[in-house]
């Protein structure tokens, strides 16, 4: 059976190299005579598992010593508390930038524990743009800012890092982390969700530097405290262990195909055969500013919108799945991660081409 052309924003595809060497390795790891699901997490089988797969992102992202790596659950949505949970340590603000759909998820949830500045928004223009820092209006007393760095829906990605002192910049990095290179040391924390770049739904990765942790509310759950997580090796509970299996394989297909330097190269080829055709195109739309453009999501609109759903039914014809808009911003998007093959990017502009060609 042939592999679908799997546009979907996430859980998203991944590697085929890695999805055969799993399957290879269902029933018996490395001659354990168990599959990783099967394993305990407190084994030598599965702590190894686990260390590897650290080590591995601690060197594909450079990340510094003074800095944990947490292999948590819940998602970047759970994050959304466990964030000011955790980092607000004694204050009672924080600042928020709001530059889409998952900014917004994050200021609502944030405002259950702390007073939110928003402190600049892209609403205005419906998040066709990031706002420039310098209209940013950053608060005397938050206990961090934060961004959410690449928008998933909206197709909005951050190319430059804010400057923001001696306040933590905090990032939700789901939708591009491992994308490309990043200086974690201008971070206090980046999280995100797995089913993006990394592995399956269920796995969330939280970088933070460790003088930031220690100070969580007292209503914290043990399980959501970053100190008592990094204390126990981020198995204070049974973590999700599959997860950080396949996640530890991708981490090794990444290192093998030259690491966030090559793949940088790949995406933005990537990227800029889609958005060149889309900017030369007078029946697609991209709506977003050229300067903040996503190479991760490509949102895209017909002129004529009641085409939408041929154009879709055609793209599924060819074996190209998954690209269907969000509902809270309608036409198509396509998400296209690191195990998103070059070849299948021109697959999807030679139709769109075509397309354009019957019905303009």
């Amino acid at each position: 059976m042939a592999r679908a052309i799997n546009f979907s924003a996430g859980p998203a595809a991944l590697p085929e190299s890695v999805l055969s060497q799993a399957a290879a390795e269902m029933l018996d790891w490395h001659g354990s005579g168990m599959g990783v699901m099967e394993m305990s997490h407190r084994g030598k089988e599965f702590v190894a598992i686990h260390s590897e797969a650290e080590a591995d992102l601690r060197e594909l992202m450079s990340i510094p010593a003074n800095y944990k790596v947490l292999f948590l659950q819940g998602g970047a949505i759970a994050e959304n508390a466990i964030v000011p949970m955790n980092m607000l340590r004694g204050g009672k603000s924080a600042d928020y930038v709001n530059t889409g759909e998952w900014s917004k998820k994050s200021i609502k949830e944030a405002k259950k524990y702390c007073t939110v500045n928003v402190a600049a928004s892209s609403e205005d223009r419906n998040f066709a743009y990031i706002p420039s820092q310098d209209t940013w209006k950053l608060s005397k007393d938050a206990a961090y800012v934060h961004i959410c760095s690449n928008e998933t829906i909206g197709g909005l990605e951050y190319h430059w890092v804010p400057q923001t002192g001696d306040v933590p910049l905090v990032a939700d990095m789901s939708s591009h982390i491992l994308s490309r290179p990043v200086d974690v040391s201008k971070y206090g924390l980046i999280y995100g969700g797995a089913q993006k770049n990394i592995g399956p739904a269920g796995l969330t990765i939280v970088i933070v530097r460790d003088d930031l942790i220690g100070q969580a509310l007292p209503i914290t759950p043990s399980a959501f405290d970053y100190k008592q997580q990094a204390d126990n090796d981020s198995m204070l509970n049974t973590p999700p262990t599959y997860g950080i299996y396949i996640a530890g394989l991708v981490f090794k297909w990444l290192k093998q195909q030259g690491g966030l330097i090559e793949i940088e190269k790949r995406n933005i080829e990537k990227s800029n055969l889609l958005y060149d055709y889309l900017d030369a195109s007078k029946f697609f739309v991209s709506p977003i500013d050229k300067r903040d453009r996503s190479r991760m999501n490509v949102p895209f609109k017909l002129k004529d919108e009641s085409l939408d759903g041929e154009f879709l039914k055609g793209a599924e014809a060819r074996g190209m799945v998954q690209l269907k808009g969000h509902r809270a911003v309608g036409g198509m998007r396509a998400s296209i991660y690191n195990a998103m093959p070059l070849d299948g990017v021109r697959k999807l502009v030679e139709y769109m081409r075509e397309f354009e060609a019957q019905k303009a």
